[in-house]
């Protein structure tokens, strides 16, 4: 069966200035991450969009394995040369994307989607789509100098946010019941949930405005922090926090504006947990 994504098609209707203007489209691709991160660095321009069918070693957080028969979900990346951003503001790319893909679903469908910290769309409390964001960094020289007269430091070349979105996956199938059977447990597509299928380029042609827009409002500094904050269905939750330094157990009591999750732990202290692995205490 053909497919209803290509350039041609998606340029077609595409209703953005610069993001998703410059589209490179596979059948099939290793990683959309991996190989935009490769055109970045030959000079792509900001707002390439990289998008496939199928990635055939497509990851999440903690290097998982994403999981998405061919032509059943939204897969794609997006190149951001944000030179006005910190490093340490970068996170704030993840919440827009992440804004503008639960935006995108509600427009398209109806249906209402929240945020689990750091990265998750989810759907009914199962995961429905998630973002991954990768940086590269350019070096000042050595004589540069701030206006507030720091030294030369590291700046952003470029951030690539990649999204995956679960439209048409049916996480009841034999082959991933097989291969994958807790999936069905954690896991929900909007097809499943809607019990029809669903068009994706609707869903990338409403994705990719939402970016811009709120791209170009990060740019102006209007920061999407405090909406941000405001969807993430993981605040106020007893939860159990997995990070490559240790386990933690509290309440997530708050993000701070680098994105970073503020947990009460037991004996009254608070941890900051720049990145991990979020589940909810029952």
């Amino acid at each position: 069966m053909k497919s209803e994504l290509s350039a041609e098609t998606i340029r077609v209707w595409l209703r953005t200035q610069y993001i998703g203007r410059t589209i490179y489209y596979w059948p099939a691709i290793t990683s959309t991450n991996d190989e935009l991160r490769r055109l970045a660095e030959q000079g792509a321009p900001e707002g390439s969009l990289a998008i496939t069918d199928e990635q055939l070693s497509g990851r999440g957080r903690m290097q998982r394995k994403w999981i998405a028969p061919p032509g059943s979900s939204l897969l794609m990346s997006l190149l951001f040369r944000p030179t006005f951003l910190a490093p340490a503001q970068a996170q704030q790319l993840t919440m827009i994307c992440s804004l503008a893909a639960a935006d995108a679903v509600t427009q398209v469908t109806g249906a209402q989607v929240d945020l689990k910290w750091p990265n998750d769309l989810l759907l009914e409390g199962k995961k429905l789509g998630g973002v991954l964001t990768e940086l590269g960094f350019a070096h000042t020289p050595a004589n540069w100098h701030s206006a507030s007269g720091g030294d030369h430091q590291d700046v952003l070349a470029w951030a690539i946010v990649g999204v995956g979105l679960n439209v048409n996956v049916d996480f009841t199938s034999r082959t991933i019941r097989l291969h994958w059977p807790e999936l069905a447990d954690v896991a929900i597509s909007l097809s499943a949930f809607l019990g029809r299928p669903v068009p994706r380029l609707p869903l990338l042609q409403s994705y990719l405005s939402g970016v811009e827009t709120r791209y170009e409002a990060l740019r102006a500094q209007d920061s999407p922090y405090q909406e941000w904050v405001e969807r993430l269905a993981t605040l106020g939750q007893q939860v159990t926090v997995g990070t490559p330094h240790g386990v933690y157990q509290g309440l997530a009591e708050g993000v701070d504006e680098a994105g970073a999750l503020l947990l009460r732990l037991p004996d009254d202290r608070v941890q900051r947990v720049l990145t991990g692995d979020v589940t909810l205490r029952s």
